[in-house]
C-alpha cells in the first residue's frame, strides 16, 4: 500500500476521484470498516476497498479532509481505530502524518498572511470540508495533542476577530465573495455563512470538541461565546420553532434584518440540524445549560415541523435523510433526558 503523496497536476484522475471523501473509494471504505467493526463483514473486505484510494496522494493546498492525503488518512485511521490489534494500516499512517503536518502548517501561514493583509476569507480556508477545520477535526481524532492542531484552534480564534479597520465591523470570518467561492453579482460585499460544512459552524464544532477533550489556547472561550452572540443576532423566531438563515449578505448585516422568510431544507450542511448541534457542542463547552437546551428545542421542533421534513428528498449525509437522522442521534445521545425525549418522540422520528 503506497503513502507516497505527490501534487495534484500529476496526480491521474482515477486516483484522484478514489481520494475524495464525500464521491470517491475513501468515502465508500467507511462502510466496509463499519461492517467489520461490527463483526458483519471481514477485514480484507476493508483492506480491499481502502486500497484503491492510496496511489499518488495529494497534499498540495487542494487537500482536505474531504480530498486527498487527509481524507486518505481518515479512513485509514478509522480502520486502524477500530481494529487496533492490526497493525496493517499503521506504517502508511505514519507517512501521512508527516505529509499532513506539512501541509498543514504551509495552509496555515497563508491563511495567517491574509489576515495580514486584511484581506477577506475563502470558505475554503477555513470551512469543514476543505479548509483548516476539517483538518483540524482529523488531528482532533488522531492526534489530539498535537502542537498542531493547537495551532489550528489559534487560527481559529484569530478568524473570529474583524479585520482591524473594517468600518462594518464584519465577522472575521466574512467572506468576500458568493457561497459559490466566486465573485456574484447577487452577493456585492460578499457574505457569511453560519452552516455545519462550509460556515461559523464547522469552526464552532471544532472549538467547542477541543476544550470538551482538555484542549485550550489562548482566547478559546472567548472566540466561542463571539460566534455564538453573532449566531443568537441572526436567529429566526418562527411557528416551528427558532431557525437560522443559510447565509448573511452585506446588505443584511448593515440593515439588522434578514430576507429569508423561514426555514429551508433541514439538512445536517446547512439548516438547523447542523447549527443545533454546533451550540449543543459549544454550550457543553461552556457549561451554559440555557444554550443548550435552546439548541435542542431547535432541532426537535424542527424534526416535528411537517413542511421541513418534506424537503428531505435523498438519503445523502450531507443534504438527506442519513445527515438529519445521524444528527438526531447525537444531539439526542448529548441531550438532557426531557429534550432527548423530544428528538426522538414517534412524532419526530417519521422523519
Amino acid at each position: 500500500m503506497s503513502a507516497t503523496p505527490t501534487t495534484r497536476p500529476t496526480t491521474s484522475t482515477t486516483a484522484a476521484h478514489a481520494q475524495s471523501l464525500a464521491q470517491g473509494a475513501a468515502g465508500a471504505a467507511l462502510l466496509p470498516i463499519e461492517r467489520a467493526h461490527r463483526g458483519e463483514g471481514t477485514w480484507d473486505d476493508a483492506h480491499r476497498a481502502l486500497a484503491g484510494c492510496t496511489r499518488q496522494l495529494v497534499a498540495d493546498q487542494t487537500a482536505s479532509l474531504y480530498f486527498g492525503a487527509p481524507a486518505v488518512a481518515f479512513a485509514l485511521h478509522a480502520a486502524n481505530a477500530a481494529n487496533a490489534a492490526n497493525s496493517r494500516y499503521r506504517r502508511a499512517l505514519t507517512v501521512l502524518d508527516q505529509r499532513i503536518d506539512e501541509l498543514t502548517a504551509r495552509r496555515l501561514t497563508l491563511a495567517h498572511a491574509r489576515i495580514d493583509r486584511r484581506e477577506r476569507a475563502r470558505a475554503a480556508e477555513f470551512d469543514l470540508f476543505y479548509g483548516l477545520t476539517g483538518i483540524g477535526a482529523h488531528l482532533l481524532a488522531r492526534h489530539p495533542g498535537s502542537p498542531r492542531l493547537r495551532e489550528i484552534l489559534s487560527y481559529l480564534v484569530r478568524l473570529t476577530a474583524s479585520l482591524p479597520g473594517d468600518p462594518d465591523a464584519l465577522p472575521g470570518w466574512w467572506c468576500g465573495v458568493g457561497p459559490s467561492g466566486e465573485d456574484s453579482p447577487a452577493f456585492p460585499g460578499g457574505h457569511a455563512n453560519l452552516g455545519m460544512a462550509h460556515g461559523i459552524a464547522g469552526p464552532l464544532s471544532l472549538l467547542s470538541l477541543a476544550i470538551s477533550a482538555n484542549i485550550v489556547v489562548d482566547g478559546h472561550t472567548a472566540a466561542i461565546r463571539h460566534i455564538c452572540d453573532w449566531l443568537d443576532h441572526h436567529r429566526q423566531p418562527g411557528p416551528a420553532g427558532a431557525w437560522w438563515p443559510q447565509w448573511i449578505t452585506l446588505d443584511e448585516h448593515r440593515a439588522g434584518r434578514v430576507t429569508q422568510p423561514g426555514p429551508l431544507r433541514p439538512s445536517w450542511c446547512y439548516g438547523t440540524p447542523g447549527l443545533a448541534r454546533a451550540q449543543q457542542l459549544a454550550a457543553i463547552a461552556l457549561g451554559d445549560r440555557a444554550r443548550k437546551h435552546m439548541a435542542q428545542n431547535a432541532l426537535a421542533d424542527c424534526l416535528a415541523d411537517p413542511a421541513q421534513r418534506g424537503r428531505i428528498h435523498d438519503a445523502g449525509l450531507c443534504h438527506g435523510l442519513a445527515g438529519l437522522l445521524h444528527t438526531a442521534h447525537r444531539v439526542a445521545a448529548d441531550a438532557d433526558p426531557d429534550d432527548a425525549g423530544r428528538i426522538t418522540s414517534r412524532n419526530c422520528a417519521r422523519c
